[in-house]
């Protein structure tokens, strides 16, 4: 494998031509979706309420996934092995409860109260007459949102860099435009039509790739051989991990309720009885990705056994190195395609929420509370806003690049811990009050951030899990000690199918 040492992903015409070409059909579907998005706030930002079943599907999925799928998890299988895949387990059973059971409920009660927000549907469930509830839920939300979406950014910056021979600073502009021009002129229909297309170009990706791999090396039967055989067989055991990983991965999943961008997907799909095949179609997405990206770095590890035969000796480059490898130059500009199809199905969907906090919950919610607005308006502003939100996401990415990336670790943490107990017992327990949902959600953000800077703390165990468990038991004390509001059965029962 000496030869192989030092490989680059140099760029040619047919690599290059694959790449225009995806960024021509997203720019297209941009155009298309913006007459539908001027129409009013709730088409720019959940689509009005009538997306199908499959965009629903894919787009909460990959919206989810970002490049962490791509990269992280396939440089974690190329480093520990067919273990890496529990990183994926918790979040794929923890959506397909979300399809399944808490979809449905909150999809129903957004659109009999009005809901175009997360926010909007904390306020409406809980009464929030004096907005302390929305103040605090858009502030959460605000601050792990542009760390993430500016991280998207220098992510996309480098995959320029890498797969194109520009600069990073180039290429992290280049990412905001493309980004900005789609969300900003077609609103949640243009995002989440390019989710559904860039979900199935990182399936097809993760799925040629691993198959193509191993037909190269001489079959299944040599692949696995060959995989056992790598750290006296311990590369291959699916408990070659310690209990306190495992827990840490399987915690993953506890993110995904907490998540405004997933959630705005429940809210936008047409019908609310369509959700028990919504969840097929999430979950054996999520069940096909999990395993192309696990056995990608598998069997990558196979092909490059030392991690200095990897750009920068880092593990998290053996998928588009992978790709160069065995891939003719037009599929490996698809997979480069899919790389950055990751990072902005992700940024796309982040920063909508952020604009929505903005427009919806502050201006339109708060300082313009009892005053009509002209839908149009409101679609001009969250489109100015959403150019705000960008030029200061690319800011941060220029000068904090290292304290970016160091937030997005326990952004997902942050919003998942802060949103997902909270959402969860407003939604099935009619028991919880405003008084529960304020504490469960500062107390949820608060562990997150304070166990995160602790070493001792942090190296024990993934900060989402202590601080969703304390947020759960915080949200259910407080309720059950404090004054339920007089019409929470009537708010409650909005949520039935009745």
């Amino acid at each position: 494998m000496d030869e192989l040492r030092g490989v680059s992903l140099s760029p040619d015409s047919y690599v290059l031509g694959a790449f225009i070409g995806y960024l021509l059909l997203i720019t297209i579907i941009g155009i298309y979706a913006v007459r539908f998005s001027s129409k009013g706030i709730s088409h720019y930002f959940i689509g009005g309420r009538k997306m199908r079943v499959i965009v629903v599907a894919v787009s909460a999925v990959v919206s989810g996934r970002s490049a962490w799928l791509l990269l992280g998890v396939t440089g974690m299988a190329y480093t520990m092995g067919l273990s890496a895949i529990w990183a994926c387990i918790g979040y794929i059973f923890a959506e397909f409860f979300l399809f399944y059971f808490y979809a449905p409920r909150i999809r129903r009660f957004s659109e009999k109260c009005d809901c175009i927000t997360v926010t909007d549907f904390f306020a409406e469930r809980f009464k929030d007459k004096t907005g302390y509830l929305r103040v605090i839920v858009v502030s959460i939300i605000i601050m792990f949102m542009l760390a993430y979406v500016s991280a998207q950014f220098v992510a996309g910056g480098k995959t320029f860099s890498s797969s194109f021979a520009i600069t990073e600073t180039k290429g992290l502009m280049l990412t905001a435009i493309i980004i900005l021009f789609y969300t900003i002129a077609g609103g949640f229909l243009a995002v989440s039509l390019t989710d559904t297309i860039q979900g199935f170009v990182m399936l097809a990706a993760l799925l040629i790739l691993p198959v193509l791999a191993i037909q190269n090396i001489g079959g299944f039967n040599i692949f696995w051989a060959e995989a056992a055989a790598i750290e006296n067989g311990t590369f291959t055991s699916l408990t070659a991990i310690s209990v306190g990983t495992l827990i840490g991965f399987l915690g993953i999943g506890l993110g995904s309720p907490g998540s405004p961008h997933i959630i705005a997907r429940y809210m936008s799909i047409k019908n609310s009885e369509k959700f028990g095949l919504v969840a097929l179609i999430g979950t054996l997405c999520n069940l096909l990705m999990a395993v192309g990206a696990v056995v990608v770095g598998t069997v990558g590890r196979i092909y490059f056994p030392d991690i200095s035969m990897l750009p920068g000796a880092d593990a998290e480059n053996i998928y588009p190195l992978l790709a160069g490898e065995k891939l003719h130059p037009v599929f490996l500009g698809i997979i480069i395609s899919s790389i950055f199809a990751a990072i902005m199905s992700t940024a796309d969907s982040q920063l909508l929420v952020a604009a929505s906090a903005f427009v919806r919950d502050i201006y339109e919610k708060k300082i313009r509370q009892g005053h009509k607005i002209p839908q149009q308006k409101l679609v001009l502003y969250s489109r100015i806003m959403v150019l705000i939100l960008v030029g200061i996401s690319l800011l941060l990415g220029f000068l904090a690049q290292d304290l970016v990336f160091w937030l997005v670790l326990f952004a997902w943490a942050g919003l998942g811990a802060a949103f997902g107990p909270t959402s969860i017992l407003a939604v099935f327990w009619k028991g919880t009050t405003r008084a529960g949902a304020i504490a469960g959600i500062i107390t949820g953000a608060s562990v997150v951030i304070i166990w995160k800077n602790i070493s001792m703390l942090s190296g024990l165990i993934y900060e989402l899990i202590p601080a969703f468990i304390l947020a759960f038991v915080v949200t259910v004390v407080v309720s059950l000690f404090t004054k339920k509001p007089e019409a929470y059965k009537e708010v409650f029962n909005k949520m039935s199918k009745s």
